[in-house]
């Protein structure tokens, strides 16, 4: 690769990336940059050469890496892209900042951002995957959010800059996220405090949490969340046409779609992103021939499968 330019945060070659994700698999990216700044971000990508490529990665809690690894530099932020601040019923936190932890310190300050709570990841990801839960959506309480463009330049966005759909933005391959403005309801802070810990004993007590997990791995063709409320249908839910077409349970190599909840894929310990792709890609041929449906992936897949 091209020299790259010189950083205040840390540049590592060859970093193998399985560690750094919620399923535990993948190659090394070629470089991993853990910016210092915002100011150290943005003279990097506008130094750097264009012909490289750039992948923003959070915590990897929706990501598979393939066992190739990622070509060009991996961008993660870290400490310096996590603060959160309450101003008013506005809630600002960096790309880096967990999304349990904006819901925990908005509900402190009085301000319902509970749909986050349950949301697995960091900010970054859920405002470029249009994150939802229980009805509500990213979509539904950004203000707007400041990003490094690929060219180093610095600018801030509004939902409508975003084109927002059911779990996507228009946020440019390349581009970094570094933080988000929310703005939510007034609520009491005890009465917030109860609703998340109702949505934790739910998700705890439907999804396969305690094991190795990238969350939900196809959206569902109804083109929306479940509202977890009275009434909610499924019958367009991914999970009920991956059941149907009898792959609750079902393994391939070290990959198994959860039995628990068949739209979560688990990593049960010696699963290889092959395995994990490929154990995808079986259920949607399946569905596809069962009910006539072709799911998507929500997962994110990145990088380059090992050479055959």
């Amino acid at each position: 690769m091209t020299d790259l330019p010189p950083v205040r945060g840390t540049l590592t070659p060859g970093r193998p990336l399985a560690d750094l994700t919620w399923l535990r698999v993948g190659g090394p990216a070629d470089w991993l940059f853990q910016p210092a700044d915002i100011e150290d971000l943005a003279a990097f990508l506008r130094d750097l050469d264009p012909r490289v490529e750039v992948f923003p990665m959070g915590v990897g809690s929706n990501l598979i890496v393939r066992d190739g690894g990622i070509r060009g530099v991996v961008v993660r932020l870290g400490r310096g892209f996590n603060a959160i601040s309450v101003d008013g019923d506005r809630v600002t936190a960096g790309a880096g900042a967990l999304g349990a932890h904006v819901a925990r310190r908005a509900a402190e300050a009085g301000v319902d951002l509970t749909f986050l709570r349950t949301i697995p990841g960091s900010v970054g990801g859920a405002v470029r995957m249009n994150a939802g839960c229980y009805g509500t959506y990213v979509a539904d309480t950004l203000c707007e959010v400041q990003v490094v463009a690929r060219d180093g330049a610095a600018l801030t966005l509004t939902p409508g800059d975003l084109d927002f759909a059911y779990r996507s933005t228009s946020l440019p391959e390349g581009w970094v996220l570094t933080s988000a403005t929310f703005s939510g309801p007034a609520g009491d802070p005890a009465e917030l405090q109860a609703r998340m810990d109702d949505q934790l004993a739910r998700r705890d007590a439907t999804q396969p949490t305690k094991d190795r997990t990238a969350g939900s791995t196809f959206r569902n063709p109804a083109g929306f969340s479940s509202t977890g409320r009275e009434g909610d249908t499924h019958d367009l839910k991914a999970w009920k046409l991956i059941d149907d077409a009898g792959l609750r349970g079902h393994t391939l190599g070290g990959a198994q779609m959860s039995e628990k909840h068949p739209n979560f894929l688990i990593n049960k310990g010696t699963a290889t992103a092959a395995d994990l792709e490929g154990l995808g890609e079986l259920v949607r041929e399946r569905v596809r021939e069962r009910s006539g449906h072709k799911l998507t992936w929500e997962v994110i897949r990145v990088g380059d499968p090992l050479p055959r």
